[in-house]
């Protein structure tokens, strides 16, 4: 089997590799590391207004522009370090997203030293077990719910930014919280599987 004769969801795009291989190997697969949660939750919300696509080319940039992920270095972020990250093309250069990820940063290490981090907080909304989907290769999944809603009300209250309810949809289908492959898709079962 060739991976073009392969059935994918529609938005996985054939002609980039890095694209199939986020959607082959990563989106929808339940995720409980910490620091690969802080940076999707970053990234989410470097997305507003573009394409994942966009974010997802620029990720390795991002890593080493952010020093990978740590979410203490961040917090530790001057002026200095924002002028720089500002100047850097390999990233997004939106002051109020380089501003919003040291927010979260800050508010990443209340929320550990609160609840212990990201996925006792995320996976607790959801009984520790991933939302299982079934849309059917036509349908097109929500842009939010009422889950999402009732997380990005309480992450805002918490301090964080760029976390609107459809950013933090998107971030829940990304750390596999949601399994929204369609039923067409070859991850959906393989993606279920893994609940």
């Amino acid at each position: 089997m060739t991976a073009s004769s392969i059935t994918r969801c529609s938005w996985a795009n054939p002609a980039n590799p890095r694209y199939l291989a986020y959607h082959d190997e990563e989106w929808g697969v339940p995720c409980r590391d910490e620091r690969r949660l802080f940076e999707m939750l970053c990234l989410e919300g470097a997305q507003a207004g573009l394409s994942w696509e966009t974010v997802l080319n620029k990720r390795d940039n991002y890593r080493a522009a952010f020093d990978d992920w740590d979410p203490e270095k961040i917090a530790r972020y001057g002026e200095e370090k924002v002028a720089e990250l500002l100047a850097n093309p390999g990233i997004i250069r939106n002051k109020l997203k380089v501003h919003a990820a040291i927010a979260n940063a800050h508010a990443y290490l209340r929320l550990r030293d609160e609840v212990g981090g990201l996925a006792p907080y995320l996976w607790g909304f959801v009984g520790n077990t991933p939302v299982q989907n079934a849309w059917a290769p036509h349908e097109r999944c929500p842009a939010k719910t009422d889950l999402s809603d009732r997380i990005s009300k309480d992450l805002s209250k918490r301090g964080f930014k760029f976390v609107g309810s459809t950013i933090i949809y998107a971030y829940l289908q990304a750390s596999g919280l949601v399994n929204d492959h369609h039923t067409g898709c070859f991850r959906h079962r393989e993606v279920k599987r893994l609940a």
